[in-house]
């Protein structure tokens, strides 16, 4: 997500404790906070898709590999 969307998010937060929203501008909000929030989740299951743990018999398993491809709730 680039600066200018981050920076559009902040400006319609800000208004909307100020004066409040249009209908137009709460539908833009949601949008914008679904996108965002969606770019958080991919960054951080890339982080945990990259993580190694070394196991007690010396092996190293990715958790990336091993839970990856897993349904989560």
């Amino acid at each position: 997500m680039d600066l200018s969307k981050i920076d559009r998010i902040n400006v319609l937060a800000r208004k909307s404790k100020t004066t409040g929203l249009t209908k137009a501008e709460k539908a833009e909000q949601a949008a914008l906070r679904k996108e965002y929030i969606a770019n958080i989740r991919m960054n951080l299951r890339s982080q945990l898709d990259s993580i190694d743990i070394q196991e007690p018999d010396g092996s190293i398993v990715n958790l990336g590999e091993k839970y990856g491809n897993k349904k989560s709730h």
